[in-house]
């Protein structure tokens, strides 16, 4: 089955909101999970040597696009399975091992055809946005 059968476009309106803990205190372990899932061993994600001496960074970091996927569990909990029809953000700061990430979803609006755009915004536990971005989904009205 396939959306959020509980969720019509007629119940959300602009302005509605959800959040959703992500993860709490990252690990290196989950970042090199990710390495394995993805296939991106990019050294700057899993060898702190590297990441410090010859890449200058003050240690190793989160992929984006593991960000993006964390991020997109706020969607697909709220809205349900396979009614996204576009979903992009834009990696606006680095995710370290020991963040806490909280993803925040805002309606912008909601079409007579059912069609929802919701806002996305990522922040760590700072506050600061990590990842910024947008989606459209289509739910039954």
């Amino acid at each position: 089955m396939t959306g959020n059968p509980k969720l019509k476009a007629s119940a959300l309106k602009v302005g509605d909101t959800r959040e959703l803990v992500l993860v709490e205190n990252l690990t290196r372990t989950q970042i090199v999970m990710y390495a394995g899932a993805s296939g991106d061993f990019n050294p700057i994600h899993h060898d702190e040597t590297f990441a410090t001496k010859a890449a200058g960074y003050p240690s190793v970091f989160a992929h984006g696009m593991l960000t993006m996927g964390m991020t997109g569990r706020l969607l697909t909990d709220w809205l349900g399975d396979g009614v996204l029809t576009e979903y992009g953000v834009r990696f606006v700061k680095q995710v370290w091992p020991g963040d806490s990430l909280t993803a925040k979803g805002t309606v912008k609006s909601v079409g007579a055809d059912g069609s929802v755009e919701i806002e996305v915004v990522t922040s760590n536990q700072k506050g600061e946005p990590v990842v910024a971005g947008s989606a459209r989904a289509v739910l039954p009205r």
